[in-house]
C-alpha cells in the first residue's frame, strides 16, 4: 500500500493512509482545494459535497424541480383562493381584500409545507412537525420581507412608481430573490433531519 504524503501537513499521513485514487501511482499529494472523485479531479470538492449534503448532482437537480413544482402549486392555490373568496360564488370577501389575501396565503403556505415535507425534502424532514411548521412559517415571512424590500427600494428609494415597475420589483426580482432565500433556508435550516 502506498502512503499518502501531504507536504503542507509537515509529515507523512501516517501508517496505512492510502493515497486518493489516481494519486497512488504517482505518490503525489493532492493540490489544496482539489478533490478527486471517480478518477477525475474536482475543484473545491469538499465544499461542493457539503453544499449538496452528500447528494449527486442529479439528485440535487431533481430536488430543485420538486421545489419548483411545489412552489408553483402553492402559488396557484394562493391566487385561485384569493380570487374565489373575492369574486367567486357568493363573493364571500368581496369588500375585504386583505382578509382574502391573508386566508389564501395561509392555505398556500400549508400546501407548500406539506409538499416540501413529504415530497421535496422527504428524506430530511424533522421528527417534530410543529417546530418544523413554525420554522417554515418564519422562513416564509422572511421570503415575503425580501419581496417587499425589493418593492420598497424600487418604489421609495429609486422612485420607480409605475404599476409595471412595482410588478417587476415585487413579482419579478422580489419573487426570484425570495424564492432563492426560501430554498436555502428550507434546505439548511428547516428540513435538516437525518437522511
Amino acid at each position: 500500500m502506498t502512503t499518502f504524503h501531504d507536504p503542507s501537513a509537515g509529515g507523512p499521513a501516517g501508517p496505512g493512509a492510502a493515497a486518493p485514487a489516481g494519486l497512488a501511482e504517482t505518490g503525489a499529494a493532492a493540490p489544496v482545494g482539489l478533490a478527486e472523485t471517480d478518477g477525475a479531479p474536482e475543484v473545491g470538492g469538499s465544499l461542493v459535497r457539503r453544499l449538496l449534503r452528500g447528494q449527486s448532482l442529479r439528485t440535487w437537480l431533481a430536488e430543485l424541480v420538486k421545489f419548483g413544482a411545489v412552489g408553483g402549486s402553492a402559488y396557484v392555490v394562493d391566487v385561485g383562493l384569493f380570487n374565489l373568496l373575492r369574486f367567486g360564488p357568493g363573493e364571500l370577501l368581496l369588500d375585504k381584500p386583505l382578509t382574502a389575501k391573508v386566508l389564501s396565503v395561509a392555505v398556500s403556505v400549508l400546501v407548500a409545507w406539506v409538499g416540501n415535507r413529504y415530497w421535496t425534502f422527504s428524506g430530511t424532514k424533522r421528527a417534530s412537525r410543529g417546530r418544523e411548521l413554525a420554522m417554515f412559517a418564519l422562513v416564509n415571512l422572511g421570503g415575503m420581507a425580501v419581496a417587499v424590500g425589493c418593492l420598497a427600494v424600487s418604489h421609495y428609494v429609486l422612485g420607480y412608481t409605475s404599476p409595471l415597475a412595482d410588478n417587476i420589483a415585487a413579482n419579478g426580482v422580489g419573487l426570484v430573490l425570495g424564492t432563492a432565500f426560501r430554498y436555502v433556508c428550507y434546505r439548511y435550516v428547516v428540513f435538516t433531519g437525518r437522511r
